[in-house]
């Protein structure tokens, strides 16, 4: 009798652990899984937090602001997104002042089509708590002029329309391996600007950020994760900037299993949110 107690035990317990779906793991920069309190840790201690998403992914959303949550009971926070342009900072402010409420905010400002459902609860947790969002991004219609014209087209852009951008001129290495992979992916008939204009969008974020820190803060900021995926894009501009900045970088990668990371994953950034490939999206 023992022995079959024993045996259905086992085998109950078997059945349950595999019911038991995850729908994410975190893994270091070496592939070793580490828990939520391991990053929670690691960005309490840090001075800025270069969290890389999927857009469209609901975990990584949800993960955000779990974490901004988190770590505002640990330290200060100024919050900041790629996905609000420098030149709507003033709406934005009104905004988290309760000037305006989120039907204005919509119409005077170029927020994302999943603003509301995906970046409005950071948004709101930053008016909630009384802390700065900063709208880091290039307005995008300089960043169109890059991708036409090259850096030169910026010159003839007024004093107001430059304070909206990284400092110029801006460094650029095109040898920089997330750049030149744009290049390779578009095909040879790409032109030579496309990497420039996304150099656009990361500077001018970096810049922002490091305009917006703050003593004795953590600085969290939202963005793609390609912006920031192996310690380029913004992680690259922001040492550029401030060699002595203390950074944690967070990748976002989908795979079909998320027991192991997959080897080309490895050394993408300090931590790598895996996700399961099947989770739906949020538009």
């Amino acid at each position: 009798m023992k022995k079959l107690i024993v045996s259905l035990v086992l085998i109950s317990s078997a059945f349950l652990n595999a019911q038991d779906k995850q729908a994410y793991q975190l893994f270091n920069q070496k592939g070793k899984k580490v828990n939520y309190k391991k990053l929670l840790d690691a960005s309490s201690k840090t001075d800025v937090v270069l969290f890389g998403e999927y857009h469209n992914n609901p975990i990584c959303h949800w993960l955000q602001l779990e974490l901004t949550k988190d770590l505002a009971l640990k330290k200060d926070l100024v919050l900041g997104a790629e996905m609000i342009e420098a030149d709507n900072q003033a709406q934005l402010n009104d905004y988290l002042q309760g000037k305006i409420n989120q039907k204005q905010l919509d119409s005077v400002a170029r927020l994302w089509s999943n603003h509301t459902t995906d970046y409005k609860p950071l948004v709101d947790f930053a008016k909630y708590k009384k802390l700065s969002f900063i709208a880091t991004n290039i307005p995008r219609r300089y960043a169109s002029m890059v991708h036409k014209k090259g850096f030169e087209s910026l010159a003839e852009l007024s004093p107001e329309e430059k304070s909206w951008i990284a400092p110029q001129p801006i460094s650029y290495d095109k040898d920089l391996p997330t750049y030149a992979k744009m290049m390779t992916m578009m095909g040879e008939h790409t032109s030579p600007n496309l990497p420039k204009a996304q150099a656009s969008k990361d500077a001018t974020m970096a810049h922002f950020i490091i305009k917006n820190l703050k003593n004795n803060s953590v600085f969290i900021h939202f963005n793609g994760t390609y912006h920031s995926d192996w310690y380029e894009g913004i992680n690259w501009y922001l040492k550029k900037y401030k060699p002595e900045l203390k950074i944690i970088t967070i990748a976002t990668v989908e795979q079909n299993q998320i027991k192991k990371l997959d080897q080309e994953h490895l050394n993408k950034a300090d931590f790598i949110l895996v996700i399961d490939e099947d989770m739906t999206k949020t538009y």
